[in-house]
């Protein structure tokens, strides 16, 4: 597969034209960078639908299994005056405390001296790119990747090395030669590493240690982006870039309650050198002041009572009942017209056409699988340069059994349509 570098532009200029009278509304040469995001734009174009549309295309949380009940009462419980006031920027001594006696006894412990509370994962990948990442830079990011990540590091102008993903993960060997054939080294590195996003696949423990070697070798940053790490339903754990490198300054780890909470709390958290935080803090402050204070208290407070244990569990067998319900619909409405990717935890798997239904683009199949009744988000969605056009992404954590064996089976009379026009 070739793989180039991108630095992908959507404006041929710096301005816009507006009321002839106005005049023109000159731009900032960055927002020749701000590509905004087709997952995100699919949940306002879904709410405009009138029909009904089986999602596999938003990765939220199963809305049947988030504790939005638990949310309400804690809510009544922890909120006062102090709940709805500014907060300290970098995060709710109460959350602190909850977070760091929470992950004591996990694979990842949190330093309050190396982190910092985000507004989700995002503000942390946009702390990320801001504070490593100059213009003209190179930052490697997975192809097919998480194009809100791989958007924001062009919103602070990197030029982006697509690097190919396969069962195990971005593909190390190819990086090593790739970055050979650029002729420079790559500033940042952008990783999911456990079941990834939108693949589904996860690094291997052999391949993170060769990333390792090579960033410390090239001297860039690995940006662990690792929403889904909790969710692991089948095989065995991989070793975290936190276990494997310590404290070593060179990474930069994001975290997120948006997967294994829910999205719409917005609390997150980064991990970084020490010698960042006030960076840190201060560029946080340049965006929000602080992350939303009440629902900080209410997470904290869900911490404390000892309740994310049990929902993680409840999470990670209706996750592989999910995945599997999906397989199974897939191999009886569609058989070998794909090629699936086989999660062993997180939201997605990647399909991939195959035979005479490799000819169908993926967006055009969207338009008419939305039309039909199911959604998902097309494979060129989820690369700078828009491969993947035969390729498309679908979760499976948000939708019922049921539900999902009525969105496959429409999918299939969509992919029935397409090669039909393709064949015309």
């Amino acid at each position: 597969m070739l793989t180039t570098i991108s630095t992908f532009s959507p404006l041929p200029t710096h301005g816009i034209a507006g009321d002839p009278q106005a005049g023109f509304v000159p731009l900032a040469s960055r927002a020749d960078g701000l590509v905004g995001s087709v997952i995100d734009s699919s949940t306002s174009l879904l709410a405009a639908q009138k029909h009904d549309i089986v999602r596999f295309a938003m990765g939220a949380p199963a809305p049947d299994v988030t504790p939005w009940e638990q949310f309400r009462d804690l809510a009544r419980d922890v909120y006062d005056a102090s709940s709805f006031t500014y907060g300290a920027t970098e995060g709710e001594p109460v959350l602190f405390d909850a977070l760091v006696e929470y992950s004591r006894h996990t694979p990842e412990p949190v330093d309050e001296s190396r982190t910092v509370i985000t507004t989700g994962g995002m503000q942390g990948l946009d702390l990320a790119f801001k504070l490593f990442v100059d213009p003209g830079d190179l930052v490697v990011v997975e192809s097919p990747t998480y194009t809100n990540g791989s958007g924001t590091a062009l919103s602070y102008g990197a030029d982006l090395l697509e690097v190919p993903v396969d069962e195990h993960g971005l593909d190390v060997e190819q990086l090593e030669s790739l970055v050979a054939r650029a002729g420079r080294v790559p500033k940042a590195i952008y990783t999911i590493p456990n079941f990834q996003n939108p693949s589904g696949t996860t690094l291997s423990e052999e391949r993170r240690r060769r990333l390792i070697d090579l960033a410390r070798t090239w001297g860039s940053v690995i940006v662990d982006d690792d929403p889904y790490g909790l969710l692991r339903f089948a095989g065995e754990d991989v070793p975290g870039f936190p276990a494997l490198m310590g404290d070593d300054p060179l990474l930069f780890s994001v975290r997120t309650f948006s997967k294994i909470l829910a999205p719409g709390l917005r609390v997150g958290w980064v991990s970084a050198d020490a010698r960042l935080r006030e960076l840190l803090i201060a560029g946080k402050q340049a965006m929000d002041t602080c992350t939303n204070v009440p629902n900080q208290h209410v997470v904290a407070e869900f911490l404390r009572r000892g309740g994310l244990d049990a929902h993680l569990e409840g999470l990670r067998s209706q996750y592989r009942k999910r995945k599997e319900a999906m397989q199974d619909s897939i191999t009886r409405h569609l058989g070998d017209r794909v090629r699936t990717t086989d999660p062993e935890g997180g939201f997605f798997l990647w399909m991939t056409l195959q035979g005479e239904d490799a000819a169908i683009d993926s967006r055009r199949l969207f338009e008419i699988a939305l039309a039909e009744g199911v959604a998902f988000i097309p494979g060129t969605a989820l690369s700078p340069s828009q491969r993947f056009s035969d390729a498309f992404r679908l979760c499976f954590a948000s939708t019922t059994p049921e539900r999902t064996e009525e969105g496959i089976a429409r999918l299939a009379r969509a992919m029935d349509i397409a090669r039909a026009e393709v064949a015309r």
